[in-house]
C-alpha cells in the first residue's frame, strides 16, 4: 500500500470529547477520514451515534455505525459475569479492546479502503527499530494515561493504530473542542462500565443471570463465622465500607469462596502479596519472556507501577520487591521499562505475604 493510501483512517468515536478531538486532528494532519461508532449496547438509544454523527457532519467526513450488540454481549458481559461468579473481578475495558474494539475497527477499516484506525485514548506508539518491533507507551498526560488498558494490542495492531492525543493534556483536548465549537467539549468523562451506569455489580449480575445470590457468612481468618453478607458476588477485594460489621478493629474483604458462599474478612496486613501469577500474557517490547526480567508492574489502572521482578514460565510469576495491598485476580497486571509498556496479564493468583 503506497504513501498515499497509507494517509487514510476510521476513527472510533463515541460521541464524546476525545474522540471528536482526535477525529479532527487526524484530519488536519492531512488524513482522508471516516468516523465509525461501534454501537455495543442495545439500550443506549443511539445518543453516541448521534453525537458522534454530529461531528462527523461538522468535520464534513463521513460516518457509518457497526452493530456489535451481540458480539459484545458474548465476548464482554458474558465472560464479566462469569468471572465474578467465579470470585474474580474482571476488566471489561481491557476484554473490550482485546476482544472488540481494535479487530473490528481494523476490520471495517479495511473494509472501507482504510489503513489506519484512530482512537481518542491518551497512549503513543512509537517504532523502534533495534528491536524491530512497534511499542506502545503512555500518553504525555499521566494523569490520563490510557496504557494499562492497552496492553493487549498486537504488533499488527499498534502497526496501524493512531493515539493523536497521546502528546496532548486533557485541558489543551478540551480548549481545542471549544474552539472548534463542539457541543460535547465541556462534557464529564465517565467512570463507570458503560453496560453498569450506577456501579451496582451485584444487582447487574443478578439481572442479567436471573439468579439471586443468596446471604452466607463472614468467616474470619481462623474459619469462625462473625456476621452475615448479602451474597459473596457483591464484595469485592480490599472492601472495607459496607460490611456491616463490628469486630473491634478495621477489616477488610480478604477472600472468597463461591462455592461455599462465603465472604473472609480480616485486617489490612492479610491483603498483602509479594508474589502473584499471572497468565494469558501479550508482549510488545519483547518478543517473548525468556529469562527474568526486571520491570516495574501496574496491577489496578491508578496505581503507581512498583519495582518487581517476573519470571517465564506457563504462568508468569511476579516478586515484587515490596508487598503489594490487595492484588485481584481477574484483573491485569501490566509490565513497564519506564514510559514502555513491555507487555501484560491477567492475574490468577495472589501469595498472600504471610504464606512464606
Amino acid at each position: 500500500m503506497g504513501e498515499s493510501q497509507n494517509k487514510s483512517a476510521l476513527i472510533a468515536m463515541s460521541g464524546g470529547v476525545d474522540s471528536s478531538a482526535a477525529a479532527y486532528l487526524m484530519q488536519a494532519g492531512g488524513f482522508r477520514c471516516q468516523g465509525a461508532t461501534m454501537r455495543l449496547l442495545g439500550s443506549d438509544g443511539g445518543r453516541n451515534a448521534a453525537d458522534a454523527e454530529a461531528v462527523c457532519r461538522r468535520l464534513g467526513i463521513p460516518f457509518m455505525e457497526l452493530d456489535l450488540v451481540r458480539e459484545f454481549e458474548e465476548a464482554v458481559i458474558e465472560r464479566f459475569v462469569r468471572v465474578y461468579q467465579a470470585g474474580g473481578t474482571p476488566n471489561p475495558c481491557v476484554d473490550c479492546n482485546r476482544c472488540m474494539k481494535f479487530s473490528r475497527l481494523l476490520e471495517a477499516a479495511e473494509a472501507a479502503g482504510l489503513f489506519y484506525v484512530a482512537t481518542g485514548h491518551y497512549a503513543r506508539v512509537s517504532w523502534d527499530p533495534r528491536a524491530g518491533r512497534w511499542l506502545l507507551k503512555k500518553a504525555l498526560d499521566a494523569g490520563k494515561d490510557q496504557s494499562y488498558f492497552l496492553y493487549t494490542l498486537t504488533q499488527r495492531q499498534l502497526a496501524r493504530v493512531q493515539f493523536p492525543l497521546g502528546e496532548m493534556e486533557k485541558r489543551q483536548v478540551r480548549e481545542l473542542a471549544e474552539g472548534l465549537g463542539f457541543a460535547n467539549a465541556r462534557r464529564r468523562d465517565s467512570q463507570d462500565i458503560c453496560f453498569i451506569p450506577g456501579g451496582d455489580y451485584g444487582a447487574f449480575i443478578e439481572d442479567y443471570t436471573g439468579q439471586s445470590f443468596p446471604a452466607g457468612d463472614f468467616l474470619d481468618q481462623t474459619g469462625r463465622p462473625v456476621g452475615r453478607h448479602k451474597g459473596a458476588v457483591r464484595y469485592t477485594l480490599g472492601q472495607r465500607k459496607g460490611l456491616g460489621l463490628s469486630m473491634g478493629e478495621p477489616v477488610y474483604v480478604c477472600g472468597k469462596d463461591m462455592a461455599a458462599n462465603t465472604v473472609t474478612v480480616g485486617p489490612e496486613s492479610a491483603l498483602y502479596a509479594r508474589e502473584i501469577l499471572v497468565e494469558d500474557l501479550n508482549w510488545i517490547a519483547v518478543e517473548d519472556l525468556r529469562g527474568p526480567l526486571r520491570v516495574k508492574v501496574k496491577t489496578r489502572s491508578r496505581q503507581r507501577e512498583q519495582p518487581a521482578w517476573i519470571y517465564p514460565g506457563a504462568e508468569v510469576r511476579i516478586v515484587f520487591e515490596f508487598p503489594q495491598r490487595a492484588v485481584t485476580p481477574g484483573q491485569a497486571a501490566v509490565f513497564y521499562d519506564g514510559d514502555t509498556v513491555v507487555g501484560g496479564g491477567t492475574i490468577v493468583e495472589a501469595l498472600a505475604e504471610t504464606e512464606g
